[in-house]
């Protein structure tokens, strides 16, 4: 399984590739999501990549706006379960700055998906801020993280944060078509007894792995968001739940440019290609 990923002109977005089917291409956006479980997939015609958002959630988070994303595989790779080695791929081939302005989706009004105890929702606000709460059963329990995206923190606070899972939940998983790359290499396994394959990376690395998720799936509204997101037991069906509320609702949100006094320094793609394996 291979990824490369390639400069893309200013304006493009996030593109995917499958280069295994004649370079058929699938935008990051919401209109595409095709299914979602324990990853967020997208689907155009029939052809399908699952398990996008460890490498949207690096792309957001580390402020690149245009890339395409050729792969010979339905899946993206697991790599280590986190986004670290992607953020160190940006690294490595270098960012470059395009003539195009990033333009932002400034929430307007709020958004909320609720269900059951779960509940998600975006508000007005300056920056990108999330706030995350978990509730899992032992050893992990509750949890909750706030991040500031605006802040540069994401490669040092969040990217390295692991998926993970329970044991006693694999088989299952793995009947359902899913997991079929997890190892202890590439995933926190948690027994009744607690974490079978630390130490963790943050004492608090679950939670934050779900914030990497989340800031994944929203990338998916099409562009970076400018408003406070704030959430509770959800998940990804929740995550992408809320994109399509967004999406559905032209009055909640508005294309902006910062002004030029306050735009971020936009670093929006690659200067050279970047290639993973796995």
């Amino acid at each position: 399984m291979h990824l490369r990923l390639l400069p893309a002109p200013g304006g493009a977005g996030i593109l995917f590739r499958r280069t295994d089917l004649d370079n058929f291409e699938i935008p990051a956006t919401g209109r595409n999501v095709a299914k979602v479980s324990y990853a967020t997939s997208l689907m155009r015609q029939g052809v399908l990549i699952s398990t996008t958002e460890h490498l949207l959630s690096a792309l957001i988070g580390y402020g690149i706006d245009n890339v395409i994303v050729e792969l010979d595989n339905l899946e993206l790779p697991i790599l280590d379960g986190s986004a670290l080695p992607y953020i160190a791929a940006f690294q490595s081939v270098g960012l470059q700055t395009q003539r195009r302005r990033r333009e932002y989706l400034r929430i307007r009004k709020t958004i909320e998906v609720h269900d059951a105890s779960k509940f998600i929702g975006v508000y007005p606000g300056d920056g990108y801020s999330v706030s995350y709460a978990i509730d899992f059963p032992a050893p992990i329990g509750k949890e909750s993280f706030h991040l500031d995206l605006n802040t540069g923190a994401y490669a040092s606070q969040l990217a390295a944060a692991r998926t993970f899972g329970f044991r006693e939940d694999e088989e299952m998983l793995r009947n359902m078509g899913l997991i079929r790359g997890a190892s202890t290499k590439n995933a926190i396994i948690l027994t009744s007894q607690g974490v079978q394959n630390g130490p963790l990376r943050f004492p608090n690395e679950f939670v934050r792995h779900k914030i990497l998720d989340l800031i994944g799936d929203l990338a998916l509204a099409g562009k970076r968001i400018q408003g406070r997101v704030v959430a509770e037991r959800a998940g990804h069906a929740m995550h992408t739940a809320l994109v399509a509320r967004l999406l559905q609702d032209r009055s909640a949100w508005e294309l902006v440019h910062l002004p030029v006094q306050e735009e971020e320094i936009a670093i929006p793609s690659l200067l050279h290609p970047a290639t993973l394996s796995a």
